[in-house]
């Protein structure tokens, strides 16, 4: 993976190669594939098992009358999700190889539970979906192909799982893939790849399937440690959203020191680059960029936390968005969004919430609910009157103030946003912003 043309890439002083050496994955698969006993099986062979975690797995597939250890359990680690053979809330696992670093999301299967894949999945590189051979293409595979289309994940595995019960017959898999191919072609997912294996017995999961030798592919580990991301942070424009103001003492080596400390979340940022300073549109010039060990640095790339000094004395604040003055994102104050609803609660036109993006927080009004989405399509359908816990709808809203915003289809990192009830703090939505539109009077304050 190459740096982008003037960006710092291997060789070059200072270089980084942060998220080049990571892998965020989500998996998904609908009830009874296989997904938790295919992630177990995944740490268990790559040998990312404690032995203490290893025991206390054999000795609790012991007391449910079971020969060999149950690899789910290394993951359904909720008491419920053991006792119902379910995964209910989202498993985040980490590990390594010598090849490379994995943050894995194990997300749940149940439709009722599309929300925790949707907050599983929001960061993820990669995409696992598992698929049953024997019961070719279900109604929640098809949603979790569509909610990994929806969050614009891209790159997607097809795992065609329990080979081992069609009597690992290629014909089979060859039906199953296509069929799944074909529909996450039609969502828009074209970067596919179709895996046969049986997790139960580890075929084609760490180690090659000696029962399919008709199989010329990667294993799945063997995938997940060569796969190039295409969507590598440091491609993007840059993106600096301001956390605090940092002032050193009145000391007469620092005094009159000013910087904002931040963390890039995206792109490439070097010293001596023209910059401008978001919602007030004030420019200046990068003169500093200070790293916990080292003043003064040439750049700062994605994922860098970091202090920015500028040429002029502006005023810029925590929930600011610095960001290169030739590739501004846009501001607005009325925008449309893709949401999936998180809360008991429904959300409704009028509504009063908070919007929280990035750093930055500020009072905004659901404007109107414009459609609720098909899960397994993603088709638009009418405007509901509300939108209820994992619903997947599209909104329109409206800000108190203006607010810098990349379109979620070019900037997954600064493209979204969670709705908070100002109430009680609690998070109620999670969106994707759609497109901007003319600025608009603030509606009357209504519902919550």
């Amino acid at each position: 993976m190459s740096a982008g043309d003037g960006d710092p890439g291997p060789g070059d002083p200072g270089y980084d190669p942060g998220p080049a050496t990571l892998l965020r994955l989500a998996t998904a698969g609908s009830v009874d594939d296989g997904k938790s006993t295919l992630v177990g099986r995944l740490l268990h062979d790559c040998q990312a098992v404690l032995a203490d975690q290893l025991a206390a797995v054999a000795r609790a597939s012991r007391e449910r009358g079971l020969a060999a250890a149950d690899l789910a359990l290394l993951t359904d680690g909720l008491r419920a999700e053991r006792e119902q053979g379910i995964t209910i809330d989202v498993a985040y696992r980490y590990f390594a190889t010598p090849r490379r670093r994995f943050i894995l999301a194990d997300t749940p299967g149940h439709v009722q539970y599309t929300r925790n894949m949707v907050t599983g999945a929001s960061n993820a590189d990669l995409a696992v979906v598992l698929v049953d051979a024997r019961g070719r293409v279900r109604e929640q595979t098809r949603r979790h192909l569509a909610v990994a289309a929806l969050l614009r994940v891209p790159r997607l595995v097809l795992a065609v799982n329990k080979m081992d019960l069609v009597g690992y017959a290629e014909p089979v898999f060859a039906a199953v893939a296509l069929e799944c191919a074909a529909y996450a072609a039609e969502l828009g997912v074209a970067d596919t790849l179709a895996i046969p294996v049986s997790a139960l017995h580890g075929d084609n999961v760490v180690h090659p399937s000696a029962s399919m030798d008709w199989y010329s592919g990667p294993t799945l580990l063997e995938h997940l440690e060569s796969v190039e991301v295409d969507e590598d942070p440091r491609r993007l424009p840059a993106r600096f959203p301001v956390q605090c103001v940092l002032r050193a003492p009145d000391s007469r080596a620092a005094r009159g020191y000013r910087g904002y400390a931040g963390r890039l979340a995206s792109g490439v940022l070097h010293r001596g680059e023209q910059v401008v300073v978001l919602p007030s549109g004030r420019t200046s010039t990068v003169v500093g960029i200070d790293r916990l060990d080292e003043r003064d640095a040439d750049f700062a790339v994605a994922d860098q936390s970091v202090t920015l000094r500028l040429a002029d004395d502006l005023d810029v604040g925590r929930g600011d968005l610095i960001a290169p003055a030739a590739r501004a994102p846009q501001v607005g104050r009325e925008f449309t969004a893709t949401v999936c609803h998180l809360d008991a609660r429904g959300l409704h036109a009028g509504d009063q919430v908070l919007l929280r993006q990035q750093t930055a927080v500020v009072r905004a009004v659901v404007r109107s609910l414009d459609a609720r989405l098909d899960l397994s399509t993603l088709a638009a359908g009418s405007a509901p009157a509300s939108l209820e816990a994992n619903d997947i709808g599209q909104i329109t809203l409206v800000t108190a103030g203006p607010v810098a915003w990349d379109a979620y289809r070019d900037n997954r990192r600064t493209g979204a946003f969670v709705l908070v009830d100002p109430a009680d703090g609690a998070t109620l939505t999670a969106g994707m912003v759609g497109a901007l539109r003319p600025a608009a009077r603030l509606p009357e304050p209504g519902g919550r």
